[in-house]
């Protein structure tokens, strides 16, 4: 800034609340003088220096002046702020002696002691002397006979009062004198050292008047008070000391005392008339060496005594103000030193005041403040030829809102200029900090994903805000980055890159806050995230840790905290690998920039410094953040494989889509870590049926070549169906098709070969093929599903959940890729959509065999062509089927039932090997391009043939129509042998005789549905004649518990195997059924219910425990398919005796 440059106005503020004032004497006086006083006092600006370190403010000073009354004085406790009188005005034009003594004194003293008694010590004494009146008056006294007389009457008899210098001023044609405490401050020394109007006061006058008043106040107190009572008072008197160096400073720039070359003539008349206007010293300060009056007289009479009391005073007022505290009162005296030493053309000397206060302003945030120091601080630089501070200076306020649009524009082509200027050392830089030249909004990667193979291409486009006034053409705008391998580099796949990278790709940056510093308060959280690094082999936990995402940001606020215009410092960072744009002109607001740059190292990139250079300048931004990386990888190549979510049947059966969710994916590479098997809980391959199958070739690094080709190996069960049509697409990594070409398959007994189109490298070759998987279902051995027999393997292990869950078959193959010399075997896994069981039926001798087929899947399929065989080929069986139909629908979740009649001729086989199959094929009209293989089901059923009829029948009492509640019935139990001698009878219970063979066999009676009671004995060993019609009786009571048609007990059979041990004494079959110790084998499903047997005894094994030392039987339930209950299903009525109260009926 020029010298001559004024300063900025200040900021006024005004006044909503008048304080109210009081008048007391003479009110005809006070009347008079009121328009000039109420219209002259409001037009003064005053400066309204606070406490607390609070900045002063400049207001308009306006008093709502009220006549004094008593009750207009606060109360004790009751000090209303807006109500309460802050000052007392007495008002008098005495002039003569007498009349003061006989009137106006009385007067006077009363006012005193009314304000006294309520504690108000702000009050003003006026003095208006009328020229008139003083020539009517021979006897009147010099008016400061008057004067002096009220001061030695009232000031000087207040032990807290001092009294002030008279301050005179005319108003209309009288002349005022004041007397009053010294609660004033320098703001109302301001008010009242002005000229009102129609005063004519030669400039300067008022300044040298204020400097006397002020010093002379300070001498007062000096002169009453030690040093202690001044060292604690000083945040009084700093203010006295602060105005008179202002105005012994405003005095100096009048006088020429301050410029470089020294005072003019016209400088000299003008000391001359102010040492003259001073007039002589008073008496009481005569014999003073540094009175007042003196110091202001030599500070004027040369140069260098205007320095020295100036300099004095000024560093005093400093000193004084940090003392107590007030800093930014300190920094504003210290500015105009900086101020006054550059007009000195000392600029060495005034930068280390317009740094200090410039710190203040940026602590504090004052905008206003620090534009104008730091247009200050860039003069001060540019004398002292400190280049690189200038130009940092220039472009803050080039980038200064607060300046003019020229004024900007300025700065800005200092810088401009600077940089285009020949360097005397070339390769020289000078660094700048370009948070005032330019800031950086927001970047975006393409690909979003900012991941990018070796070779490949990535673009970076940020957006760069500048700050200057004016289009600046930069020569290079570069990004530093810092290339890194991670430790843990064995999981940068370019699959889990892709996941661990934003989709959008666009980071936006914050935006520069206000130029200068922000409280502790306002620094950006911590941001901490866990850390953790585990054992590529065993995934096991190495090391943990914690750490801070955004420490640069942390340490760069730190650093700026000291002062924005030091040197900044900012080391400029320089490595080989970097983003380079050149020649870009920036313009003022928003700008795109984008860089380009060629994969060429697997690793990770982080940007971390932002470079724009104009010249030799060159502005940096030390540390991007957030962080900003993107990652360059070497992919192995991969091999996928994964069935089709939309398939042809999903295609012809649009009512049964398969969700997406159903697939199954394979991928593997030659590295064993990257194969792995990703499965979802539902396969979408289904046996039976041709599957599509989708093969995705991700080249990676290696290029294939002509005459490249898969080879699969053939698994039995599975055919790969190869066609004609099969085409092969070429993307490139960006997922634009690149190429297409007919897909070459030849397939032998051992080896499907697939040829592979030519692809470069980091390529994706994507194909289908039809995979069938034959729809067998696994055999199953002994009688039935249903007969206890154990389901096989599935996938899903809810053991609640089998029978819902399809049988899945695993196929292995091994496929052997060019880019490895590695057979990598991985399994397809095919769901067998039906679930099939058997169960055997029996109607007396004749025999039936049921299929159950369950469609698990959710299709509908069309059944044709059902056949159950013999295996065993056996030539006297015959299965006659009971099925009329050929086809038969089987929707979702649904079952379908086949029956199939025994029939033989001679003695039946002891077991039969069958196979059940059936023709299946989607439920869709069209048809398909080859013949599926019928599903199969293998089981086998043995014992088959019926041995025994059980037949019970229950009669009522004698003499009764119907059996009655609580009566009891008679059970008879009829077992009957329906065959001779057959190959299954010949066990360990078979006993010969002389006449024919015998089986022993145990019978119980059980009713488990409670409706019968049974007395007596409830089972028994029976010896059975092995023998065709051979019967045996047995009799037993029961009595029924309800009434109704209840059904029958059931009877269930035993064989009775006797003990192994050799040791063991047989006893007969009565005595073991007394003793009430039996060993029972149960086999399948139909086990005998032990409830009728625990109601006499336990049930025990025969390993486990002995009955009194006597080795134990065994007992072997029968197959259910050789006994049949003639009786299942007969009810017998059940009436209600006649002296039951309560009815209780039984509905079965």
């Amino acid at each position: 800034m020029d010298a001559s440059e004024e300063p900025l106005p200040p900021v006024i503020y005004t006044m909503e609340n008048k304080p109210i004032v009081t008048c007391a004497g003479d009110q005809n006086l006070f009347t008079s003088v009121y328009p000039t006083l109420s219209q002259q006092l409001p037009r003064e600006p005053m400066e309204w220096r606070r406490s607390y370190g609070r900045a002063p403010k400049m207001i308009h000073l306006e008093s709502n002046f009220v006549q004094f009354k008593e009750e207009l004085l606060p109360k004790e406790g009751n000090k209303a702020l807006l109500t309460f009188p802050f000052l007392h005005i007495y008002w008098t034009e005495c002039c003569d002696t007498e009349v003061y003594k006989a009137t106006v004194k009385d007067d006077l003293t009363k006012w005193q002691n009314v304000l006294k008694a309520h504690s108000s010590v702000d009050w003003l004494i006026v003095i208006v002397e009328n020229d008139a009146k003083k020539k009517n008056k021979t006897n009147i006294l010099p008016r400061t006979s008057i004067v002096d007389k009220i001061r030695n009457d009232f000031c000087n008899k207040q032990s807290d009062r001092r009294s002030l210098p008279l301050f005179s001023r005319c108003c209309s044609s009288s002349r005022t004198p004041w007397c009053s405490t010294t609660n004033w401050t320098p703001s109302s020394l301001s008010m009242w050292s002005t000229s009102g109007p129609g005063v004519s006061v030669p400039p300067g006058a008022l300044d040298c008047w204020v400097f006397l008043s002020c010093l002379e106040v300070l001498q007062r107190i000096e002169g009453c008070c030690d040093r202690a009572q001044i060292d604690s008072n000083i945040a009084h008197t700093v203010g006295l000391w602060s105005y008179a160096t202002e105005k012994l400073k405003s005095l100096g720039y009048l006088c020429g005392l301050v410029s470089e070359k020294g005072p003019n003539s016209e400088d000299l008349n003008r000391t001359v008339d102010l040492l003259a206007g001073l007039g002589a010293e008073r008496p009481e300060t005569a014999n003073t060496a540094q009175s007042p009056y003196k110091k202001l007289k030599e500070a004027l009479s040369s140069v260098e005594a205007f320095e020295k009391h100036y300099l004095d005073l000024s560093h005093a007022t400093i000193e004084m103000y940090t003392s107590i505290g007030r800093i930014r009162s300190a920094k504003f005296v210290g500015k105009d030193l900086a101020e006054f030493y550059m007009r000195k053309k000392a600029p060495q000397k005034a930068e280390i005041y317009l740094q200090g206060a410039l710190k203040n302003y940026l602590a504090e945030g004052w905008a206003l403040p620090i534009t104008h120091t730091r247009k200050q601080l860039a003069e001060c630089q540019k004398h002292l030829g400190q280049i690189e501070n200038y130009l940092q200076t220039s472009s803050l306020l080039a980038s200064d809102h607060h300046l003019t649009e020229e004024e900007r524009k300025h700065f800005c082509q200092e810088i401009l200029d600077f940089a285009s200027q020949p360097s005397d050392s070339p390769g020289h830089k000078i660094v700048l900090p370009m948070h005032s030249f330019a800031q950086l909004r927001d970047l975006h990667f393409d690909p979003s994903n900012a991941v990018v193979h070796v070779g490949g291409v990535l673009c970076v486009e940020i957006t760069m805000y500048s700050q200057m006034p004016v289009p600046v053409h930069v020569e290079q705008i570069v990004v530093n980055v810092h290339f890194s391998i991670e430790k843990n580099s064995y999981r940068k796949t370019a699959e889990w890159l892709t996941k661990h990278k934003t989709s959008n790709g666009i980071i936006n940056f914050p935006p520069e806050t206000a130029p200068f510093p922000v409280s502790q308060n306002s620094l950006p959280a911590l941001e901490l995230y866990e850390m953790f690094e585990r054992s590529p082999s065993d995934n096991s936990l190495n090391t943990t840790g914690i750490i801070c995402r955004n420490v640069h940001m942390l340490l760069r606020r730190q650093e700026s905290s000291s002062s924005l215009e030091m040197p900044s410092g900012v080391a400029l960072e320089e490595g080989a690998h970097v983003l380079r744009c050149s020649h870009v002109t920036l313009e003022p607001g928003a700008n795109q920039i984008t860089f380009r740059t060629q994969a060429k190292e697997p690793g990770t990139y982080t940007l971390r410094q932002l470079c724009a250079s104009v010249g030799s300048v060159w502005f940096v931004l030390p540390h991007i953040y957030p962080i900003v990386q993107y990652d360059v990888y070497s992919q192995e190549p991969q091999l996928h494989v994964e069935p089709l979510a939309e398939d042809f049947w999903a295609q012809m059966c649009r009512d049964f889509p398969l969700p997406a969710s159903k697939q199954s994916v394979l991928q593997f590479s030659s590295d064993p870590v990257y194969w792995s098997w990703r499965q979802t809980p539902q396969d979408s391959l289904l046996a039976g049926i041709p599957q599509r199958v989708k093969f995705t070739v991700t080249t990676g690094h290696y290029t294939i070549k002509n005459g490249d080709s898969l080879q699969l190996s053939n698994a039995e069960a599975m055919l790969i169906l190869c066609q004609a049509e099969s085409r092969a697409v070429v993307y490139s990594n960006t997922r634009e098709q690149s190429s297409e070409a007919a897909l070459r398959i030849q397939s032998s007994d051992k080896v499907t070969s697939i040829s592979l189109p030519v692809a470069p490298a980091y390529h994706v070759i994507e194909f289908e093929l039809e995979v069938l998987s034959l729809p067998s279902a696994p055999a199953l051995g002994g009688e039935s599903d249903m007969l206890g027999m154990a389901e096989p393997h599935r996938k899903h292990k809810d053991k609640q959940r089998t029978g819902r869950c399809m049988v899945t078959t695993d196929h292995k193959v091994s496929i052997d890729c060019p880019w490895s010399i590695y057979s990598t075997v991985i399994a397809l896994t095919f769901s067998v959509p039906f679930r099939t069981t058997h169960s055997l039926l029996s109607s007396g001798t004749r025999k039936y065999v049921q299929v159950c087929v369950q469609n698990l899947s959710e299709l509908d399929f069309q059944l044709s062509d059902s056949y159950l065989v013999d295996t065993g080929d056996s030539t006297d069986l015959q299965l006659v089927p009971l099925n009329t139909q050929s086809q038969q629908p089987i929707y979702s979740k649904q079952s379908v039932f086949f029956v199939w009649e025994l029939k033989w001729t001679e003695e039946p086989p002891p077991s039969l090997h069958c196979r059940f199959s059936v023709g299946f094929s989607p439920a869709s009209e069209e048809q398909l391009s080859i013949s599926l293989k019928p599903y199969t089901y293998e089981f086998k059923v043995e014992n088959f043939f019926t041995l025994y009829n059980v037949k019970a029948e229950i009669f009522p009492p004698s003499g009764m129509e119907y059996c009655r509640t609580g009566s009891l019935c008679s059970l008879e139990v009829l077992i009957t042998r329906l065959s001779d001698l057959l190959e299954v009878d010949k066990d360990e219970a078979l006993t010969e005789s002389d006449e024919h063979f015998s089986t022993k066999l145990m019978y119980e009676v059980v009713d488990n549905s409670s409706n019968w009671a049974v007395c007596g004995k409830s089972c028994g060993v029976i010896s059975m004649p092995v023998a065709a019609r051979a019967t045996h009786r047995v009799h037993m009571e029961v009595m029924p518990l309800f009434a109704g048609y209840l059904p029958l007990p059931d009877v269930r059979l035993f064989k009775y195997l006797p003990h192994h041990s050799a040791h063991s004494s047989q006893l007969d079959a009565d005595s073991w059924i007394e003793n009430d110790s039996l060993s029972v084998d149960k086999h399948g499903d139909d086990q005998p219910d032990s409830s009728s047997l625990k109601s006499r005894g336990s049930v025990h094994s025969a390993c486990s425990s002995e009955h009194k030392g006597l080795p134990m039987p065994r007992l072997q339930a029968l197959p259910a398919g050789q006994v049949f209950n003639s009786s299942s299903g007969t009810q017998v009525l059940v009436i209600p005796s006649q002296d039951d109260h309560v009815l209780e009926v039984s509905v079965t």
